[in-house]
């Protein structure tokens, strides 16, 4: 006779779940801090402090476990940024410019992504991750809608338009980002093998954002979203970008022409993106009289630059008088602002002038490094019909970000995700394979490939 198992209790049953994803719940609160509003000029941000205690929670973790922290390739992959960064902080302006400079590289660039890598223990919470990324994309893309709609955004073009969600109007590109991160992972998710309802959920919310994102008028955004997008769908199979692209461009069409003034607003600022030569506006003839001093700078300082944080101190001496004084911001519950123009906005650019070639090359080889061992194991998730949606969205997150170098550098309160974006990035790439081993859910992948 066959003896019948009592049923685990309900209470265990409930909580199983939060102790099962209790590891990686820290990265899941550096996530909801970014939803709250931001206050303050300047310094440190509650998100920053997050990310402290979730450093400090995987620490804990490892001494708890005795545990190796990284692996011998992780640790060179991560380690890389660290020699170019002290170099150039012996060359910074005084004792307390380097340690700012050297502690906010550090955590951007090593404690935070390593932190990530190690918290994320597999696929189960790689998703978990991605899908309160969408999470907070929607969130800060429906207070973006709701600014344009009720004119209570961000100065553009004189009226209070812009869309910069929690953010304001001090920090433009916070929403845009946050917005464009959670698009990437929806896709990612919809292109993957996972259950039909999930991957059918991940791109009605990919669809969705695409709204936000134009309303943020960030160019830089858009550029970054549509090479990762385009790159995420070649890489998940031909077949699929073809019904993908014809979705994407019927929403385009309906979401646009439902615009009304807005439509062209967007045609004007789409345009501007060429017009270098031919009577650019000025946001875009200082984004490139300071590309050019930071080159002048570089070349003052081929090997190690003229220092962290000293762009603000040399630009005066590199840039043409093209350059305006500053930047105009106003709206979004803040008054009007001049803001001064401290950095190239171009993450090499700034790397390059601040820490020379030796800066560039252990930074950018880091991050060349990631992607490269990203897309090793991409190719192989496809053939293997396991964790292609973890692999998409990884890999999709990376190259939006060192797409966006080219338009943005690090600052402002939304900094942090590039930081945790960078850890989502080498948990995929440098983890152990053990880490992305089957997860409950992936037995749908299969046949979610047919």
């Amino acid at each position: 006779m066959t003896q019948v198992l009592p049923a685990p209790p309900l209470v265990a049953v409930v909580t199983a779940a939060p102790r099962r994803f209790l590891p990686v719940l820290p990265v899941i609160a550096l996530i909801v801090t970014l939803a709250l509003p931001v206050s303050g000029d300047g310094g440190g941000t509650l998100a920053d402090a997050v990310s402290g205690l979730v450093v400090l929670c995987c620490a804990l973790r490892l001494v708890r476990g005795r545990r190796r922290p990284l692996s011998r390739t992780a640790a060179v992959v991560l380690g890389l940024p660290v020699a170019g960064v002290a170099v150039a902080a012996t060359g910074a302006a005084s004792a307390g410019v380097a340690a700012e400079g050297l502690g906010r590289y550090l955590q951007i660039f090593v404690l935070v992504p390593a932190a990530v890598l190690l918290l994320i223990r597999d696929r189960r919470d790689a998703r978990l991750v991605a899908w309160s990324l969408v999470g907070l994309a929607l969130w800060q893309g429906a207070i973006g809608v709701h600014q344009f709609v009720t004119g209570t955004g961000a100065s553009y073009q004189g009226e209070m338009i812009r869309a910069v969600g929690t953010f304001g109007a001090t920090d433009i590109m916070g929403m845009a980002a946050v917005v464009a991160f959670g698009l990437v992972c929806a896709l990612g998710l919809a292109l993957g093998s996972g259950p039909a309802r999930q991957r059918t959920a991940a791109a009605v919310c990919a669809l969705a954002l695409l709204l936000p994102l134009a309303l943020s008028f960030s160019r830089g955004a858009w550029i970054a979203t549509a090479v990762t997008c385009g790159a995420q769908l070649v890489l998940a199979g031909l077949r699929r970008a073809v019904r993908v692209f014809a979705a994407v461009a019927a929403a385009s069409v309906v979401l646009v022409g439902g615009l009304g003034v807005g439509s062209a607003m967007l045609q004007e600022r789409i345009s501007s993106i060429t017009q270098v030569a031919d009577a650019p506006d000025q946001s875009v003839t200082d984004r490139y009289t300071m590309w050019t001093a930071a080159v002048d700078m570089w070349r003052d300082r081929p090997l190690t630059g003229v220092g962290l944080k000293g762009f603000p101190d040399h630009r005066d001496g590199h840039a043409s008088l093209a350059l305006s004084s500053g930047s105009d911001t106003d709206g979004a519950g803040a008054g009007f602002r001049r803001q001064p123009l401290l950095s190239p906005h171009n993450m090499y650019l700034l790397i390059l002038s601040e820490q020379g070639l030796l800066g560039l090359l252990a930074l950018a080889g880091s991050w060349l490094a990631l992607l490269a061992l990203g897309l090793r194991k991409l190719l192989r998730a496809r053939r293997s019909a396991h964790g292609l949606d973890c692999a998409l969205v990884a890999c999709g997150l990376l190259v939006w970000q060192l797409v966006d170098f080219v338009y943005a550098d690090i600052g402002g309160p939304s900094t942090v995700l590039t930081a945790l974006v960078l850890g989502f990035a080498a948990w995929w790439a440098l983890a152990d394979e053990g880490t992305h081993g089957r997860a409950p859910g992936d037995a749908h992948e299969k046949a979610g490939d047919r």
